[in-house]
């Protein structure tokens, strides 16, 4: 069996002063080196999620375990373990992606050998080469977009956490970025995604959890699920579980 990449156990959050938790008591396990999205309706805390399992909120009550490490302990040993793509960029726009790498990876703890190494690898491998000295604030969207992941993997982490990774971009930066993923996968990463992009979804992710108001309603792997629920899609399996009403 594979050691656990992420454990969530009796989690327990709200936002500060408010009275209404997000989360009661929530449990989740991500198996060490699955593609696994966590999907659900706007508002039903996937976002708040990612942040807790990424340390950006702390938590009242429950524990959040990346490979047996508490994030909660703000250990810098447990930062070294992920990356993280938000759904915001992450860089400095008047910086070249040369530059930005270079003050990333030197926030990572990383030699500056090693930093020209991966920079040089990143670069090539997201198609950003012939643009590495020129400032990230003139690129298109997509190649924003390449500049955020290369940022966020330069420290090779064992988890990378990816919040709407490819919101906005092009066909080919989408279809580039996700092969890339998948190619960190294959070489041990495990993959926690999250989108409105449920086709891209159904491409890239294995295994899922549903989440709504807080509470995850479903949690198998995607053709488990498919054959289950009678769907074809992950669309129609979305709006078989979480209902067709608008949400606030």
């Amino acid at each position: 069996m594979s050691p656990l990449a992420v454990n969530i156990s009796d989690l327990t959050f709200s936002y500060p002063g408010q009275s209404d938790l997000i989360f009661t008591h929530l449990d989740l396990k991500v198996a060490a080196g699955e593609r696994f999205g966590l999907f659900g309706p706007n508002g039903a805390g996937k976002t708040t999620l990612m942040n807790l399992m990424t340390g950006l909120l702390p938590f009242p009550g429950g524990s959040i375990q990346l490979f047996g490490m508490e994030v909660n302990k703000k250990n810098r040993s447990v930062n070294k373990l992920f990356g993280f793509i938000p759904q915001d960029f992450s860089f400095y726009q008047e910086l070249s992606p040369a530059e930005n790498l270079e003050f990333f990876g030197a926030w990572a703890g990383l030699h500056p050998h090693e930093i020209r190494k991966r920079t040089d690898e990143l670069l090539e491998v997201l198609g950003l080469a012939d643009v590495r000295n020129k400032p990230v604030e003139k690129f298109s969207g997509g190649m924003k977009r390449r500049v955020n992941l290369a940022i966020g993997v330069i420290h090779h982490p064992r988890i990378l956490f990816l919040d709407e990774p490819t919101v906005g971009v092009d066909v080919q930066s989408r279809h580039a970025i996700i092969n890339y993923l998948k190619e960190l996968n294959k070489e041990g990463a495990t993959l926690i995604y999250t989108s409105h992009q449920l086709s891209e979804a159904e491409d890239l992710c294995e295994k899922i959890a549903l989440i709504d108001e807080g509470k995850i309603i479903a949690h198998d792997n995607l053709d488990t699920l498919l054959a289950e629920h009678r769907q074809d899609g992950l669309e129609g399996l979305f709006l078989n579980l979480t209902g067709k009403d608008y949400r606030n």
